[in-house]
């Protein structure tokens, strides 16, 4: 199973209407990504914290269509 950038990125939105999502296909495969996320919802959260509210938006599929994911987040400057 493989899922789209575009969906990903559609997921996170979603999730967080504000992010700025970059991502990146590492394999070519639409199987691995890197996700770079910015989001105001991140202010005072730790990383943990604010990865799981990235894979909150995406929900069920992490995990399963979407079988990896490289995510970095950060709040705006």
């Amino acid at each position: 199973m493989a899922m789209p950038g575009p969906q990903i990125v559609s997921l996170i939105k979603a999730g967080l209407p504000d992010a700025e999502v970059t991502l990146t296909d590492l394999a070519g495969d639409d199987n691995h990504w890197a996700a770079h996320v910015v989001s105001a919802a991140f202010i005072g959260k730790n990383r943990i914290a604010q990865h799981k509210l990235v894979y909150a938006a995406i929900g069920p599929d992490m995990g399963g269509a979407l079988h990896a994911l490289q995510l970095t987040t950060a709040v705006p400057t």
